[in-house]
């Protein structure tokens, strides 16, 4: 029985791997600059939702992806909270190629994070006594193909213009 278990490790070790190691709130911030006065207003609200997601390469099979959402709501032009989730997960890739690899960090990764960044700032906006706030779920995977797509584009252009020799 041994000996089936080495032949089958080697075989294994090649297999490419995708894992979740951890996943936590790396910072979490809520400001509401114009509370109580805010409360007294008629509400009409203005949301605006900004993100990004960084891979940081921690050793050499394991990637941090650090994805920040920020949610900013204004009424009547005044800030009526900012709202910051930096939500992080620790991932495994091993035996990946470069573009498998740049795929799972930069859309499976935040796939993965979105829904806990989401019901942090929606708890935190939650407690401020500000009506609720659910974020819409993002597709992470087709950003990253429009981006993708995008920059294919921009480097035919490029090539397209360069003068020829």
């Amino acid at each position: 029985m041994s000996d089936t278990n080495n032949q089958q490790a080697p075989e294994q070790q090649k297999q490419p791997q995708f894992e979740i190691l951890r996943i936590y709130a790396k910072d979490c911030s809520l400001e509401t600059p114009n509370s109580p006065a805010m409360f007294s207003t008629q509400w009409k609200p203005k949301i605006n939702i900004e993100f990004d997601a960084k891979p940081n390469h921690v050793s050499e099979d394991q990637f941090e992806v650090d994805m920040r959402v920020t949610v900013t709501c204004t009424n009547d032009d005044k800030t009526a909270f900012i709202c910051e989730v930096h939500q992080a997960g620790l991932f495994l890739l091993r035996n990946l190629g470069p573009d498998a690899a740049e795929y799972l960090l930069s859309a499976t990764a935040p796939n993965i994070l979105f829904p806990y960044a989401r019901e942090h700032i929606s708890s935190m906006i939650a407690r401020t006594s500000f009506p609720v706030l659910n974020l819409r779920p993002i597709n992470f995977e087709a950003l990253y193909r429009a981006r993708k797509l995008e920059q294919a584009q921009k480097e035919q252009k490029a090539a397209a213009e360069k003068p020829q020799a």
